[in-house]
């Protein structure tokens, strides 16, 4: 994992330094927002000034070599939607999903997060690369799988997809009830594993991030690699949406992931 000192503050993962690609885990540092929002809040659905996310949104475009309107980030829903994206749209239409494929020169695509998973795929061999965001339901449903599978569609191989987990809530930070357990149990009981008692009676502790690593590598890709954050404890560089509920606070900011491929990078 490195770590840029520009702003916009940024995180890169090793294994997407690919020919042609350029990608970031933008952190929370080098944008204009103030307050709860502090600074580099990339989040449309909060209530931040829009001035402020735009500009937090042109400087995150410019840090990937993208135009500000072709940086794309969908109204993500929790789902295991995906789309394939072949030019911008109005940012008032953004398709509601949370998956974004393409293979177009110059278009970035991005998900946001704060405390979801954030996930980049590249494929640079066939010039196809995507973005996922996956919190618990999408993970368990296949959201990862269904970006996966929409990139093969688009000339990928999976034996050649490199992915990376930005910054998610860690297991430490992560107490769920027994009924959230017993969903995941009900698809598979050797998901028990991910786990582990609280200290709360009926809870538990889940590992997110362990739950993501377990579904990626069972889809055999080229290589996958954890940042390692977890949003909830990083408040220096991190937004966390429990972490703002446990304080009582109005709202949150929210992270941005983003990946580019072709001329622009």
């Amino acid at each position: 994992m490195t770590e840029t000192t520009e702003a916009p503050g940024a995180l890169g993962a090793g294994n997407l330094a690919l020919p042609g690609v350029r990608h970031a885990f933008f952190t929370r540092a080098g944008g204009v927002s103030e307050g709860v929002y502090a600074s580099l809040n990339g989040g449309v659905g909060s209530n931040d000034e829009t001035a402020r996310v735009a500009e937090n949104r042109a400087r995150m475009a410019r840090r990937i070599g993208a135009e500000a309107h072709r940086l794309l980030v969908p109204y993500q829903i929790h789902s295991r939607d995906a789309l394939y994206v072949a030019e911008p749209w109005v940012e008032t239409e953004r398709p509601r999903c949370d998956g974004l494929v393409t293979d177009v020169e110059g278009l970035a695509l991005g998900v946001t997060g704060a405390d979801c998973g954030m996930l980049l795929f590249a494929d640079a061999r066939a010039g196809v690369i995507g973005a996922c965001h996956a919190g618990w339901k999408g993970a368990l449903t296949g959201m990862i799988e269904a970006t996966i599978a929409l990139m093969e569609t688009r000339g990928a191989h999976r034996a050649d997809i490199h992915v990376a987990l930005g910054p998610a809530i860690g297991r430490d930070s992560y107490e769920v009830g027994g009924e959230f357990v017993e969903r995941f149990l009900a698809e598979d009981a050797a998901f028990a594993r991910f786990f582990t008692p609280s200290t709360r009676d009926g809870h538990s502790m889940f590992d997110l991030p362990a739950f993501i690593t377990r579904r990626v590598e069972a889809a055999n890709v080229a290589s996958f690699e954890n940042l390692r954050i977890d949003t909830y404890a990083d408040e220096a560089r991190c937004f966390s949406y429990r972490r703002s509920v446990h304080r009582k606070e109005p709202d949150y900011g929210r992270l941005v992931s983003a990946i580019a491929i072709g001329y622009a990078c």
